[in-house]
């Protein structure tokens, strides 16, 4: 297969679930593997795509971003709040990130981690859906400090690939009775800092290793993720205010155990 046509599928898969509860870098790995690669040569790759979906989410949400923008500086509380929330449920993941990156980066190469946190996390959507009472939040800049925190918290755990940033940080918000919608949005826009940060970290540490073909290959990725990533935002939230989390669930299920299944058979 073409190197190129490699690069536009997994640009698609990365703007396909990126921010759907179902674990993108887990898909990634995965769709690395099942197109014989060593998936360790390409992730970095993966990681340096994940711009495309940032921007997705900078344009559909462009004009909330630019009143947030100006009326911080205006000292709007409910801009403050709003960046006060991001800023609180992000730190986790940079203290966390830094201080065991090489530990994260090694989980990156293994697929079974992934196939088996993807069942995992699946039973954990079902759980919180069954047994959460999420209540009308009033938004981002609405919830709490101690919401924040904890959101930002449990947003660590998908630091193991499989696991899911955006379910992670969905489920955990909805744990703490913030509706489907808050929830989602305040997961979308977490993705702004997070991933744009561990893209940084991992483009710095292996710019070495990145060749001016690789530049090409990223730039073909990341705009191919945007364009998926774009269509995906605008259809989900529609999706999950009508039929809640549960087919993403039980989707991860079922490709964790299909996982596992084709890996045992390697």
């Amino acid at each position: 297969m073409s190197i190129w046509l490699t690069a536009i599928i997994l640009g698609i898969v990365e703007g396909l679930t990126e921010f759907l509860p179902v674990s993108s870098t887990g898909h990634l790995i995965l769709a690395t593997e099942l197109l014989g690669y060593d998936a360790s040569k390409w992730a970095v790759f993966n990681i340096a795509i994940q711009p495309g979906a940032i921007l997705a989410i900078v344009v559909l949400y462009r004009h909330l971003f630019w009143d947030m923008a100006t009326g911080f500086f205006r000292r709007d509380p409910v801009a403050i709040a709003f960046v006060r929330n991001l800023l609180l449920a992000f730190l986790p993941a940079v203290v966390l990130g830094l201080a065991f990156a090489d530990q994260i980066e090694a989980l990156l190469e293994n697929a079974t981690v992934v196939a088996w946190a993807l069942i995992i996390g699946g039973i954990g959507i079902l759980l919180v859906e069954r047994f959460a009472k999420p209540e009308e939040s009033g938004g981002v800049a609405a919830l709490s400090t101690r919401q924040s925190v904890i959101v930002g918290l449990v947003q660590c755990i998908a630091m193991i690939p499989g696991v899911s940033r955006s379910g992670a940080t969905i489920m955990g918000a909805m744990a703490l009775g913030v509706d489907r919608k808050t929830a989602a949005e305040f997961s979308f826009f977490l993705a702004l800092p997070t991933l744009t940060g561990a893209t940084v970290l991992q483009l710095a540490k292996h710019h070495d290793a990145i060749t001016r073909n690789d530049i090409g290959l990223i730039t073909v990725g990341a705009l191919v993720s945007f364009v998926v990533a774009w269509a995906v935002i605008k259809a989900f939230l529609a999706v999950v205010t009508r039929y809640g989390f549960g087919p993403f669930a039980w989707y991860r299920i079922i490709v964790g155990v299909a996982a596992l299944a084709w890996l045992g058979t390697r």
